[in-house]
């Protein structure tokens, strides 16, 4: 595989990736009670409880985001 491919890739993903995540956050932050009360049609949970796992997932997907996509695609174009 060649390296610009790779790059390409990975600059992409980051692209999609990041996108993903302010929209997310975004629609936590800006309108919490929508996304509170369009979730729990599905799944009975608590307002607290709701808070805890969207603002743990928010985290853990910036934690994955940054560490799967955005650093390997820095590393790659300071490298090439």
């Amino acid at each position: 595989m060649d390296m610009q491919i790779l790059t390409t890739f990975f600059m992409w993903c980051t692209i999609i990736n990041g996108s993903l995540f302010i929209v997310w956050a975004s629609f936590i932050f800006a309108k919490p009670d929508w996304v509170y009360a369009s979730q729990t049609r599905w799944v009975t949970i608590s307002r607290e409880s709701f808070n805890v796992v969207m603002y743990s997932f928010l985290g853990l997907f910036k934690v994955l985001f940054l560490m799967l996509n955005l650093v390997p695609y820095l590393v790659l174009e300071w490298l090439y």
